[in-house]
């Protein structure tokens, strides 16, 4: 009787121990975006027993966060239509949010390895490269003197290219002490150096090493997939070599190229729509 009642203390004991994370809507994560600098948030559903170890874990190292992440919290997001913006195979996740910058974590369900890799990533480590800064960072066309990179092409309305920032800064974060991930706005800042690597679709990605580089062609938009490709499997992949920066008069050749190209298409839309323009036009 005495050891059965020591049990069932311990057990109540037990169901007090660590409480749950807080949790919120979506509404109030969005306003966490821009009251907060810097916390995590399990994306969670019911019924997950994974979702479960997370918060666990998460609410066992509450203290360990707050002091070595600027005082970040964890919070719950409970079968939330945001997941999707953050994780391709939705929940379990943990994202931290730095800046307003995702990192999706990638790896065991385990203390030291989850509060190691946040504590490891508390900046976001993709960089941001434009025409201007391109060459002078990467020395893609001299040889790459800086390292290899690996870099996402994307556009500010590509939906997929904006569900794949968690991704990327996980992808950074794991290739961090081996080479540079960066992304480029190929129809904002970074428009030349899209046409100079024949960059046409968002999402695109080029891995630079050594003058050359290489596509990924890959269906998979998944961290490991990317992983695997910077490390190993780019060498499957074809190589170009990188052209060098076009200097202004060179643009201009290759845009006027670019227009000729599209005449006959343009002409037949012209045709279409406006006949009457057209036989002005010839007949004038």
């Amino acid at each position: 009787m005495f050891k059965a009642v020591i049990l069932l203390l311990f057990a109540v004991a037990g169901s007090f121990g660590e409480p749950g994370l807080e949790t919120v809507n979506d509404d109030e994560l969005v306003k966490r975006f821009h009251s907060h600098n810097s916390f995590i948030v399990l994306f969670s559903k019911p019924n997950c027993a994974q979702c479960d170890q997370y918060e666990g874990i998460l609410s066992k190292l509450k203290q360990e966060l707050a002091d070595n992440l600027d005082q970040a919290h964890a919070i719950k997001a409970v079968s939330s239509s945001m997941v999707r913006l953050y994780s391709p195979s939705k929940e379990p996740a943990v994202v931290y949010f730095r800046h307003g910058v995702p990192l999706l974590y990638d790896g065991p369900i385990e203390e030291d390895a989850l509060i190691g890799k946040l504590v490891q990533n508390k900046d976001p480590n993709v960089k941001e490269l434009s025409d201007e800064t391109f060459e002078h960072l990467t020395q893609a066309s001299s040889g790459a003197t800086t390292g290899d990179w690996f870099i996402m092409f994307y556009t500010g309305k590509c939906v997929d290219c904006q569900r794949l920032t968690a991704v990327w800064e996980a992808v950074a974060a794991e290739l961090k002490t081996r080479m540079n991930v960066a992304r480029v706005d190929m129809e904002g800042k970074g428009k030349d150096t899209a046409s100079r690597l024949k960059v046409r679709k968002a999402p695109e990605f080029i891995f630079l090493r050594q003058g050359k580089y290489y596509r990924y062609e890959i269906t998979k938009y998944d961290i490991k997939s990317f992983v695997s490709f910077a490390q190993e499997w780019y060498k499957n992949a074809k190589g170009e070599r990188v052209p060098v920066p076009l200097s202004p008069f060179d643009n201009l050749v290759e845009l006027t190229v670019e227009h000729l190209k599209n005449l006959p298409e343009l002409y037949a839309k012209l045709y279409a729509d406006y006949p009457m323009v057209v036989y002005a036009i010839g007949a004038g």
